[in-house]
C-alpha cells in the first residue's frame, strides 16, 4: 500500500558509506515533488498538534513511545543479496489483461514497458516465515524489523537501458538506509533498499525503494488515513481507474505479493482497520507509468520518482492525472482520491 509521507523531517538513522551519495540523491529527487508551501504546511500542522518540531517528536521520549533501538539495524546496513530471473511473455500477458490495455505482447528480443520489470525477480519466501499479514519476517536483504505493519512509501527509478523478452536478469539488492521517525500513529521505521537490475547489455534499472514499518492497530480501532491537499485540476492528462478486488488479486498474483491487505477484505478491515482493500502502491505507480507513456508516445523515460501521500481503496474509483513540465523535458503526475485530494505525487524526466 501507499504510506503517508509523515517522515519528511528528522535525522537519517544511518546509511551505508558505499551508497551514501546515491541514497542522498534519491531522497533529493523524491523531495522535488513537494513544493515549499506543502512542506511548510506539514510542519505547521504538526507543530500545532504536538507543540514541538518533527525531529524532537521522533526522538523525544514524551508523547508517542519511542523506545525502539535501531542501532542493531544500522549495523546491518550494506547487506547485499543477488538473484536472477529470465524475462518471459506469460507475466507480461497477465499485466496487459489486468490493466485492460491494448498493448501488443513484446516478442523475443523486444523491450518491455516501464514498470513491467516488477513481473520478475520476486521474493519467494517459504510459508513458514510468513507473518499474519502474509509478508515474510525474514529472508531478503532487510533484517527483522521490530514493527509489524509495513507499507510502500515510494520509489525512485533511473532507466539506463531497456529490458527485453528473453533477457537473463541479475539483480543486486542492498539495504542502504534506515531511520526512526515519529508519526500521527506512533513510531515509524523507514527503510531503503537500492536495487540494480542488469541485463546481458549492462545496467538497465536502478531503484531506491522505500518502505515504512508501523505499529499495529489496537483492537477495535481504525487505521489513520491522512487527508492531503487538493490535487490540481488544470491538467491535460487524466483517466479514471475503476479498481476492483479481481484487479488487485490479479496484480498480487503477477507480482507474487502475499500482503493480505490487497485481497483479504476481512483481515484488512478487522485487523488492519482499513475501510476496504488497499490498492498496492506499485499498482497505482503502474497507472502513472502507463498514463505517462500513453500521453507521450515515442518518448523514453529516464527517471521517475514517486512519493506516497495517502492510501487508495477498492471502495471507489481513483484518478491518475498529469501534465508536462514547463520546459517539456519531463512531467508531473498524481494519483487522486475520490475526494479530490492527492494520494501520490510523482515527477519524471525523459531521455
Amino acid at each position: 500500500m501507499f504510506a503517508p509521507s509523515c517522515f519528511e523531517r528528522g535525522e537519517t538513522g544511518g546509511r551505508h558509506v558505499d551508497d551514501a551519495a546515491e541514497a542522498r540523491a534519491a531522497i533529493t529527487q523524491v523531495g522535488l515533488v513537494f513544493d515549499l508551501r506543502q512542506q511548510l504546511d506539514f510542519v505547521r500542522v504538526w507543530a500545532a498538534n504536538h507543540g514541538r518540531g518533527l525531529v524532537r517528536l521522533a526522538e523525544s521520549p514524551e508523547g508517542a513511545p519511542m523506545t525502539i533501538d535501531i542501532e542493531p539495524l544500522k549495523k546491518e546496513l550494506g547487506r547485499r543479496i543477488e538473484d536472477e530471473d529470465v524475462v518471459t511473455q506469460a507475466p507480461l500477458k497477465a499485466m496487459i489483461a489486468t490493466f485492460d490495455r491494448d498493448d501488443k505482447v513484446p516478442a523475443e528480443g523486444e523491450a518491455i514497458a516501464p514498470g513491467w520489470h516488477l513481473c520478475f525477480l520476486h521474493s519467494y519466501a517459504r510459508r513458514n516465515v510468513l507473518a499474519e499479514d502474509g509478508l515474510p519476517t525474514e529472508g531478503g536483504v532487510l533484517p527483522k524489523i521490530p514493527l509489524p505493519r509495513r507499507m510502500y512509501a515510494g520509489s525512485t527509478f533511473t532507466f539506463d537501458g531497456d529490458i527485453r523478452v528473453g533477457d537473463k536478469l541479475r539483480r543486486e539488492t542492498e539495504f542502504s538506509d534506515v531511520a526512526l521517525r515519529g508519526g500521527g500513529t506512533g513510531s515509524l521505521i523507514v527503510t531503503s533498499q537500492t536495487r540494480r537490475i542488469y541485463t546481458p547489455r549492462g545496467l538497465a534499472v536502478t531503484e531506491v525503494a522505500n518502505t515504512v514499518f508501523r505499529e499495529e492497530v489496537k483492537a477495535g480501532e481504525k487505521s489513520g488515513v491522512p487527508v492531503r491537499e487538493a490535487a490540481p485540476t488544470d491538467v491535460p492528462w487524466r483517466r479514471t481507474i475503476k479498481v476492483d478486488p479481481v484487479m488487485l488479486f490479479r496484480y498480487s498474483a503477477i507480482t507474487f505479493n502475499p500482503h493480505r491487505i490487497h485481497y483479504d477484505r476481512t483481515y484488512c478491515i478487522e485487523t488492519e482497520g482499513y475501510p476496504g482493500l488497499v490498492v498496492h502502491g506499485p499498482f497505482a505507480q503502474q497507472c502513472l507509468f502507463d498514463l505517462l507513456r500513453d500521453s507521450n508516445p515515442g518518448r523514453s523515460i529516464k527517471t521517475f520518482a514517486i512519493r506516497a501521500r495517502a492510501p487508495l481503496f477498492d471502495t471507489a474509483p481513483f484518478d491518475a492525472i498529469g501534465r508536462p513540465t514547463a520546459d517539456g523535458k519531463g512531467a508531473e503526475l498524481w494519483t487522486v482520491t475520490p475526494q479530490g485530494t492527492i494520494a501520490a505525487q510523482a515527477t519524471a524526466t525523459f531521455a
